[in-house]
């Protein structure tokens, strides 16, 4: 069993939801199909992908169905993570019915544990949408009760990671970890006080604002950015550790 990640597949598959990708660049063009190609070479079906927010431009749960149907007929076990465009997102009770062969688990507050049949080795998925960080330019104190109620979110689903006694956690972010300096935040040490192994996350696009994420070892977690665009729609290897 592996585990991939990818953030911000941004569908529009829903009849009247009108959101063509290609006016963001180049690297937006034929994107859904580029994502399906590259998941369905991939992923086996054995396998977890980690969507890490901004899933469907829908604004109402009916108008993103197409997309989810979508995503549920790809291979593999899909863990979802709401993005700040996820305006769709309800009650996560009523997404967790949605599809009974459960290949697809809307995360929220809590985590999902992925167990390796061959090895035994149990890896707890682990995290929230995420926020602005103070340092951000333009920070609020709106920005600040989000950001608190996010910490809060985070902390609940590390902490039922540890309490299910998984071997290693991933952390998932729909937003960076970090304000664009990267300086240390509520979640980069959270990350590390729950000895996540590495944290994945989207929302940055464009090549002025990859430069803002953090990646690589921090703190001793590693933090690797997986937005559609920057990883060219090839859902990324997580666990094991590709190389």
């Amino acid at each position: 069993m592996k585990i991939f990640a990818i953030g911000d597949p941004h569908l529009s598959f829903g009849e009247g939801v009108q959101k063509p990708m290609d006016i963001f660049g180049g690297q937006w063009v034929g994107h859904t199909e580029k994502l399906y190609k590259n998941w369905s070479e991939t992923v086996a079906p054995e396998d977890v992908v980690i969507l890490c927010g901004d899933i469907s431009w829908g604004l109402k749960l009916e108008e993103a169905m197409a997309d989810l149907d979508w995503i549920h007929a790809l291979p593999g076990k899909k863990i979802l993570f709401k993005g700040n465009h996820d305006l769709w997102w309800q009650s996560i009770s009523r997404l967790n019915k949605l599809y009974e062969d459960g290949t697809m688990c809307f995360t929220q507050n809590q985590c999902h544990v992925a167990e390796d049949p061959e090895t035994g080795l149990r890896t707890a998925i682990c995290g929230t949408r995420g926020w602005n960080c103070p340092g951000t330019d333009g920070y609020t104190d709106h920005d600040r009760k989000i950001y608190e109620r996010e910490l809060l979110r985070l902390r609940l689903s590390l902490e039922e990671g540890r309490k299910a006694g998984a071997d290693q956690i991933v952390g998932v972010l729909h937003y960076p970890p970090t304000n664009d300096m990267q300086q240390e935040s509520g979640f980069t040490r959270l990350m590390s006080e729950y000895g996540v192994k590495t944290c994945v996350y989207g929302h940055l696009h464009g090549k002025d604002a990859y430069k803002h994420g953090l990646k690589g070892i921090f703190n001793g977690v590693e933090y690797r950015l997986v937005s559609l665009d920057y990883v060219e729609g090839m859902p990324q290897q997580v666990i094991p550790k590709e190389g």
